[in-house]
């Protein structure tokens, strides 16, 4: 049979470069020269630029293989697909962990209880284990958890329910063997929630009042569970006592193990880095955060958003619950507001200014070893992460402060035995200060990275009054700090909104797989993005206001949404669906054509820009 003329090569490609990349690849199987440029890396590339709307200034991640395998893994391996809604909690989930081993997770809710849960059933559904109510020890609800090191203990961070409808917060350390109670440690103010330090201590906080809007923070290391051995030792030591201005506390405690030898897991964005060195002198002056906007660009598109977020502010304002996590605690702005009533705005700038003066007389100062960034050649660190403040209520500023290896256990020296009688308090190593109201923060697998949710201030905005803090965005800015060189490193993300305002701004839980970052918001929607190209890759949606979302360390297209509707929603990729449905049934020829293009585009990438 004779054959017809063949088109060159140079043709096809001219031709494939103006098709969508699925018709890319049907085109592939019609004959062998098609499909050997159908797979022409300079085609994958500008398939992969356009399609994904990124930089060109931004190169292909070191590890991809190929351009044509980075399109399939942003395209095929993102959790994006619904398997499986958990309606065991009766009231709204207020925050999802996971095991370090990947094998249960745990879930806190309004209903006071913290649930855990099986991820590794023969049949790939995620069931039940454990259920433990709190109420029985007067918590009004369960906020937070955390597995240590090995996974043989919990954490569970709860509200505790005071006389005088007063409140602050527990913490309980629950046996992951046999499910018993070991230990309970009050935790003040509650959004403090605690944390591990190591396997055996975590930390937990109190708060100490010392003028209408001064107080001081103290963090205390305790041990898990008192055992023989323990008898004749401290089993409750204090780390740091801190003070705080303009009725800020300090809130959301987290440690983080700096390791010496680690390479950075992320791309440099080499544009917004070069503008930020341009910018430099500027942004010391007032920040300006660089975006990456995500938001839709079409006008009929935003219109409709705008109405349908104006229809959710309505509906918040009328009628739904109030939102559990407000910040301020009620304890301090309580105090504060009880006090504002007493005294006049003169006296209390006075005393911000005697508070100022006092801290600097009375303060610890800082070891500058502590506070240098890491190098290679330095030993690792450990770091105590914190939201405070020094303008106002509204956390604004990172606190860091080092922990050293002497202080991480409760054995040494007694309650302040170490420090001069002049030094009431202990200074930060270093401040990182987000110009917005703090709503989140999580850490990257490595310890590397810390991701920060925030709702930006106006720029060039004043602060005259603590207790009226500058009116925050609707959009939520997700930042990304590095803890070696202590400085943000990238352009911000934006694409979640919250609606609250400052006297009632939720808490947005994130967190941080090797590749991705996913984060709650108050639209009824999870995000994930791409963690080195900082595109938003998928939304998920809820019926309320999503509060958290979790990461399988053991498998990252794997994720797991809490949200006010009550559910737990189960994510996992079109890829592992795919895996999982072929394994279940008898083996059969294999198509040419890979199957993740018969995938909808819009059940997974209909958040992308």
């Amino acid at each position: 049979m004779e054959c017809g003329p063949v088109l060159p090569d140079s043709l096809v490609l001219e031709i494939f470069l103006r098709l969508p990349h699925d018709a890319v690849l049907r085109a592939g199987l019609t004959c062998r020269q098609w499909l050997a440029v159908s797979r022409d890396e300079f085609l994958w590339r500008e398939l992969f630029y356009s399609y994904y709307r990124i930089p060109r200034s931004v190169p292909r991640h070191p590890a991809a293989v190929s351009w044509y395998r980075e399109f399939k893994r942003l395209f095929d391996c993102i959790p994006c697909v619904e398997v499986q809604t958990l309606r065991e909690h009766t009231d709204q989930v207020l925050h999802l962990a996971f095991s370090h081993r990947g094998h249960r997770f745990s879930s806190c809710s309004k209903d006071c209880t913290v649930k855990l849960w099986d991820t590794e059933r023969p049949d790939g559904n995620i069931s039940l284990v454990h259920s433990s109510s709190m109420r029985q020890f007067n918590w009004g609800y369960t906020q937070f958890s955390q597995f240590n090191a090995d996974d043989s203990l919990l954490l569970v961070s709860g509200v505790y329910l005071g006389p005088h409808h007063s409140s602050s917060g527990e913490i309980a350390v629950i046996s992951l063997e046999n499910y018993t109670l070991l230990s309970r440690v009050r935790n003040k103010p509650y959004d403090v929630f605690g944390c591990w330090l190591n396997e055996t201590h975590l930390i937990s906080g109190n708060l100490h009042w010392i003028g209408n809007m001064t107080s001081c923070s103290v963090l205390w290391l305790n041990k898990a569970f008192q055992d023989i051995e323990s008898e004749n030792v401290n089993v409750v030591k204090r780390l740091f006592k801190i003070q705080n201005i303009n009725a800020s506390t300090i809130r959301t405690v987290m440690v983080a193990h700096c390791r010496r030898h680690d390479n950075p897991d992320l791309l440099l964005d080499y544009e917004a880095q070069s503008q930020a060195r341009r910018q430099k002198g500027q942004q010391q002056q007032h920040h300006q955060p660089l975006l990456f906007d995500l938001a839709t660009s079409g006008s009929e598109e935003e219109e409709e958003q705008e109405e349908e977020e104006e229809c959710q502010r309505g509906a918040r304002g009328h009628g739904l619950p109030s939102p559990r996590l407000p910040q301020p605690t009620m304890s301090g702005l309580e105090h504060v507001i009880h006090s504002r009533k007493n005294v006049g705005q003169k006296e209390l700038e006075i005393e911000t200014q005697v508070a100022q003066l006092m801290g600097r007389a009375y303060t610890k100062p800082p070891d500058p070893s502590l506070s240098e960034p890491s190098e290679s050649g330095e030993e690792d660190k450990t770091y105590l992460l914190f939201t405070t403040g020094s303008l106002t209520y509204s956390p604004h500023q990172i606190g860091i402060k080092r922990i050293r290896p002497e202080q991480m256990t409760t054995s040494g020296p007694v309650l302040g035995e170490e420090r001069s009688s002049d030094e009431f308090f202990d200074s930060l190593d270093h401040v990182i200060d987000i110009h917005g109201h703090i709503i989140g923060m999580g850490l990257s697998p490595d310890h590397r990275y810390l991701y920060v949710n925030s709702r930006a201030w106006p720029a060039g905005c004043v602060i005259s009054d603590p207790m009226s803090p500058p009116p925050i965005a609707e959009e939520i800015d997700l930042h990304v700090i590095d803890l070696k060189s202590l400085r943000e490193e990238r352009r911000s993300l934006r694409a979640h909104r919250a609606f609250t305002p400052n006297d009632e701004c939720f808490f947005i839980f994130l967190d941080v797989s090797r590749d991705f970052v996913a984060s709650g918001a108050e639209d009824k929607h999870g995000y994930i993005w791409d963690r080195h190209y900082n595109i938003c890759l998928a939304r998920l949606a809820h019926d309320d206001v999503v509060n958290s979302v979790a990461f399988s360390p053991a498998d990252q297209e794997l994720l797991l949404s809490a949200s006010d509707d009550s559910t737990i929603k189960v994510w996992r990729s079109p890829r592992m669906i795919r895996l999982a449905q072929a394994s279940a049934r008898p083996p059969r020829p294999r198509s040419l054509l890979p199957s993740w293009l018969s995938r909808s585009k819009n059940s997974c990438i209909n958040g992308k820009p």
